[in-house]
């Protein structure tokens, strides 16, 4: 008869061998429950099931040894089975109760970004995306040159944090395409805020902002301060005035600020009456407002204009008034009765239609990425097209009352 540490030893063994398959039945039966019906299975229930499955394995067993049923090892098995099955329906019933109920590749598509990175601005959180590895050529497009693939690479770029990831790329691949006027661009940032950029050069950049019917002629005379490329002027030549467009502008305190190295930037190469384009890879940003002084600037005019314009001796440039936005107006006038619209993100718990009609809140616009919106990226669905009940993680914008607003902010958003 062995001694009972041995017997101890033996019913351990005995109890992890056999305790493997109750342990997996209890732990799937946990799981499926909680997860099906948000229902926790009684342990009793689970007890049963365990020692039904172990007494069939431990019958096999006696069979083979049978002085093993008056053995202590026997009882110390059993506990050990016991155990198993109990801790693996606990693990199994918690993964069940935190698993979301409906996951897409959609949901999984939209992570977000790790806590490490986030940074507090008051009480908005902002996040630095900043390239990773090297600046990749777009297939397809000419390679880019040295320069903008040195500007890209220690670039910067502050976005909210509280978007997907998604978004923030989205949102930052439409800052380079403006910044630095790229012909197409793809981004993808991971949870660490690392961006890895895939670009592709200007091509043709000026001769795409000159409208039909119109040539670019480039003019020295005095730059207003902040001017920019799409601003509406009138070219003063004698008692005569001649309307166009701005397209480029530079000045020699921009050269100044920029570090004056030289470079020359579209409005010194363009040929007047639609010349050959410039060359593709302008050296200052064609939308960025210029500081003012005497300078360069390039105008679409008409065609009959051309000529006028380049044997003005001392041309003046006057920037024409293209009126007040009407959508500033308009916020200004739902601000001025009191009222707010404002932007938000659905939290966890969602908003029922009870919750919205309870309110003197209107939604006006939902953007989800379900069947609604086609899968686009930046798809929204209007009033009165919304049909289903806020979820979280939706976009919406809401209006009504500041204190309506804000109450239901509160309430739902994230």
């Amino acid at each position: 008869m062995p001694s009972l540490p041995v017997e101890v030893l033996l019913g351990l063994y005995l109890g992890l061998l056999t305790g493997i398959v109750p342990a997996f039945v209890a732990g799937s039966l946990g799981f499926l429950v909680r997860y099906f019906t948000g229902v926790t299975l009684p342990g009793f229930g689970v007890v049963v099931l365990a020692l039904s499955i172990a007494s069939v394995q431990g019958g096999l067993l006696g069979l083979v040894e049978p002085t093993i049923a008056q053995s202590p090892r026997l009882l110390v098995a059993v506990l050990v089975v016991l155990m198993l099955a109990l801790y693996a329906h606990n693990q199994g019933d918690k993964l069940g109760a935190e698993l979301p109920r409906r996951l897409s590749l959609t949901s999984l598509r939209q992570r977000t970004l790790s806590a490490d990175v986030v940074e507090l601005v008051g009480s908005v959180g902002q996040v630095t995306v900043r390239p990773t590895g090297e600046i990749h050529d777009m297939e397809g497009y000419p390679p880019l040159s040295a320069d903008l693939r040195r500007t890209l690479k220690a670039g910067s770029w502050r976005l909210p944090a509280d978007l997907p990831l998604s978004e923030l790329e989205a949102r930052l691949e439409e800052r380079l395409r403006t910044d630095h006027d790229l012909a197409d661009v793809a981004v993808a940032i991971d949870e660490r805020a690392r961006a890895t950029i895939t670009a592709a050069p200007p091509s043709g950049g000026l001769s795409r902002r000159v409208p039909a019917g119109r040539r670019a002629v480039s003019l020295t005379t005095l730059v207003p301060t902040g001017l920019a490329g799409g601003d509406v002027v009138s070219v003063r030549v004698g008692d005569r005035s001649i309307g166009g467009t701005v397209v480029s502008a530079r000045t020699e305190t921009d050269d100044e600020i920029d570090g004056d190295d030289g470079s020359s930037g579209p409005a010194d190469a363009v040929a007047p009456d639609g010349g050959a384009d410039p060359d593709p890879t302008p050296a200052a940003k064609p939308h960025a407002a210029t500081a003012g002084g005497s300078g360069r600037v390039t105008i679409a005019v008409p065609r009959r204009d051309v000529k006028p314009v380049l044997e003005a001796e001392s041309p003046r440039l006057v920037v024409r008034s293209r009126g007040t936005s009407r959508e500033f107006e308009a916020l200004s006038l739902v601000k001025r009765e009191g009222y707010a619209i404002r932007r938000l993100t659905v939290g966890p718990i969602g908003a029922t239609d009870e919750t919205i009609a309870g309110t003197d809140v209107t939604v006006l616009a939902v953007r989800r990425q379900g069947s609604e919106t086609g899968e686009r990226r930046h798809g929204w669905v209007f009033a009165p097209g919304i049909e289903r009940r806020l979820e979280a993680g939706d976009e919406a914008f809401v209006a009504g009352p500041d204190d309506a607003v804000e109450a239901f902010a509160e309430a739902i958003a994230q």
